[in-house]
């Protein structure tokens, strides 16, 4: 009961007692607080809903009791202090006992969520988890944690938009996207719950609910890493086959179909942003990969904390695959908007979460760091990541270093301590020297039409220059394609023109430099069979093809595509079933 209903019903039975009987006011005041403390029957009235605010109101109360003795302007009974102490014990019993019920009721949660609450050394939960983040940080030498962890205030692109255009602009972007999706419902019932707050992607308010029909385990724990793969529920693994079987036949309405009934299935969701990006419906294709992350990080276990860089999902395993897939996408989405520190901090976690570098992560991630201006942070990168220190090996990385080190002389020269770095210029002839052929590529992709680019291609080391081996060309090709663009800055041209009339004199000297840094090419790069054959250039472009409607069409069975692709009306939302029946069903309101 609030302190101001209290003091109303006191007052109420004060003014009835006046009026029925002579008592004294003090008397009567004293006997009705008695009467308030111990109801008839010897049994105190409880009720369930003031378990939620006990505290609050008392401590009101009593804040408000003393205001108005001070200023003597209403009357309210005071209790004895050994009626407020045995109250005050009382409610510490009660709330003793709420606690131990609590703990309880977390010991069991944490129970089926297969975390050990009680080890054998009696240390508590974050204290294991404590240690698992020390014996990862201690074990981790080589510094690639320390560069790979990962800032969560980046992850998310409209932070990055925020400070790009101003809060106002994406507030104001924001209410009318979801003006629209509302609108879009047709009347469909507004969720009644909130989504889970998550680092990847902001769920909307029309998304269903989480369904759990995706979990993860963790595997082991080796050398200060943490290795996790995901698992699929029963329901979960019965609508994948059923995918397998539709993906085999190119039925888009099967598909279609197993998204009305699992909206969160990851491989579905994957599948239609592909189609909505080759029709051109760019923001639908964004959301579905928004819908696809947030479904992969509600699964997540509750030790797995890829922020820090010290956890593993390899993509060996196929459950793990479709998160790969996600960032990648994801990543791409938030460089067309300009985030790129946004995107540069998903290529980060792309390269943490497996080593080995499935999407090749390690090709684009020194673009990102030069849009995102960290430049710093990429000579960081290079220097600690890996342990053979090779990276700069790679024309990708080569060329970037040179950038990096040019940016940082122009904005700062003091900061930049020339004689134990070297200079931006020579570290762009050694780039040159040992990838000529990108300087060949770049003239005619980005295209540079001086004429001071036509007499450098004279040269017949750069005129005639060939990759050496198939898996060198092909990273030479994902470069040019990923990265062109930062070669039509003027600053940078000129850098690259003074670099390589320089090589081209030094070369005119002596040749042997040029045997030296063949020699140490073909050392890098001796397999004879493209190696990155499984990477596409395609997926490190810019440029995206768009398919025509009638193309669509032979993707369909049936005249009609009953998950409407094109459309932007399509709105999954959550209906549970009736009590007592397994799973969580779901209707398609358009």
């Amino acid at each position: 009961m609030s302190s101001r209903l209290l003091r109303r019903v006191l007052k109420e039975r004060e003014e009835k007692r006046f009026a029925s009987s002579d008592l004294d006011p003090e008397a009567a005041a004293i006997e009705i607080d008695e009467e308030s403390d111990s109801p008839p029957g010897g049994s105190r009235f409880k009720n369930p809903f003031d378990l939620l605010d006990d505290q609050e109101d008392d401590q009101q109360f009593d804040v408000q009791e003393q205001a108005h003795d001070a200023g003597g302007q209403e009357l309210v009974a005071r209790k004895p202090a050994n009626t407020i102490l045995s109250s005050k014990s009382k409610k510490k019993k009660k709330k003793n006992k709420d606690e131990s019920k609590v703990e309880k009721s977390l010991d069991s949660i944490l129970e089926e969520l297969s975390i050990n609450t009680k080890p054998s050394n009696n240390q508590s939960l974050s204290e294991n988890v404590k240690a698992l983040g020390n014996e990862a940080h201690e074990n981790n030498k080589n510094g690639r944690s320390s560069v790979l962890v990962i800032d969560p205030k980046y992850l998310k692109a409209e932070n990055e938009l925020r400070k790009i255009f101003g809060s106002k602009v994406v507030n104001s972007f924001e209410n009318q996207h979801r003006v629209g999706s509302s609108r879009q419902m047709h009347g469909g019932r507004q969720a009644a719950y909130n989504l889970r707050k998550t680092y990847l992607a902001s769920p909307s308010g029309f998304w269903p609910r989480w369904d759990n029909s995706m979990t993860m385990e963790l595997l082991e724990t080796k050398d200060g890493m943490h290795y996790f793969r995901y698992m699929y529920s029963t329901s979960y693994k019965h609508a994948q086959e059923a995918f397998e079987a539709a993906k085999a036949a190119n039925n888009i309405n099967a598909i279609g179909d197993i998204l009305a009934r699992h909206p969160y299935h990851v491989d579905a969701l994957l599948t239609f942003a592909e189609l909505f990006k080759y029709s051109g419906e760019h923001q639908t294709s964004a959301e579905m990969i928004e819908k696809c992350l947030y479904a992969l990080e509600c699964a997540w276990h509750p030790l797995f904390t890829p922020l820090h860089g010290n956890c593993q999902l390899k993509y060996s395993h196929d459950t793990n695959k479709p998160i790969f897939s996600a960032l990648f996408s994801h990543m791409k989405n938030m460089d067309r908007r300009g985030c790129h520190r946004s995107a540069l901090e998903v290529c980060k976690l792309l390269l943490s979460l497996d080593s080995d570098d499935p999407k090749g992560t390690l090709f684009c991630i020194d673009y990102f760091s030069l849009r995102a201006q960290e430049y710093r942070w990429l000579e960081q990168f290079v220097d600690e990541y890996g342990t053979d220190n090779s990276l700069w090996l790679l024309p990708n990385i080569s060329y970037s270093l040179a950038v990096s080190r040019f940016y940082l002389e122009f904005g700062d020269e003091s900061s930049i301590n020339h004689s134990e770095k070297a200079t931006s210029k020579d570290l762009m002839k050694q780039a040159l020297m040992l990838h000529p052929l990108v300087l060949q590529k770049l003239v005619t992709k980005a295209p540079l039409k001086d004429s001071a680019w036509t007499q450098i291609l004279k040269c017949s080391f750069f005129g005639s220059a060939k990759a050496g081996s198939p898996s060198l060309d092909h990273l030479i090709n994902i470069y040019v394609e990923r990265s062109y663009i930062l070669w039509r800055f003027p600053e940078l041209q000129a850098l690259l023109q003074d670099a390589a009339l320089l090589v081209a004199e030094s070369l005119e000297q002596s040749s042997s430099e040029a045997r030296d840094w063949e020699c140490v090419r073909k050392e890098a790069f001796s397999s004879e069979k493209n190696e990155y054959s499984y990477l596409m250039v395609s997926d490190f472009s810019d440029v995206i093809p768009s398919l025509p409607p009638e193309e669509i069409r032979h993707f369909m069975v049936g005249p009609q595509l009953q998950y409407n692709l094109i459309a932007k009306h399509t709105v999954l939302t959550l209906e549970a079933k009736k009590p007592g029946t397994e799973g969580v069903g779901y209707n398609r309101r358009i």
